[in-house]
């Protein structure tokens, strides 16, 4: 069973809630920053941070990134397939999450 403190929850622009293991989120660098913040922010204690910029289809398909980056570290390598019309709005939910 995961436990609530390994998870984190990501908030699309439309309100889809995405809850994700700590780790996977961890990959990128943004979310990293926010999460192991020692600030006292909101995101840090509530372990869920929002996206108002980002969809709820770009903001999943970066979430099955966050955990074939995981696999593709522990040695398992396989393909990431993006659709083509997603390219442009993915790759700025990229740069924005330094992933």
């Amino acid at each position: 069973m995961v436990r609530k403190e390994d998870t984190v929850r990501l908030i699309s622009a439309e309100g889809h809630e995405f809850v994700i293991e700590r780790e996977a989120a961890l990959v990128s660098n943004t979310l990293k920053n926010i999460l192991t913040s020692t600030g006292g922010f909101t995101e840090t204690q509530l372990g869920e941070v929002r996206f108002p910029e980002i969809s709820a289809p770009i903001l999943e398909k970066v979430c099955q990134y966050f955990y074939w980056s995981l696999q593709f570290a522990s040695g398992k390598e396989t393909e990431f397939h993006i659709e083509p019309e997603m390219t442009l709005e993915l790759m700025m939910a990229a740069n924005y999450l330094h992933t």
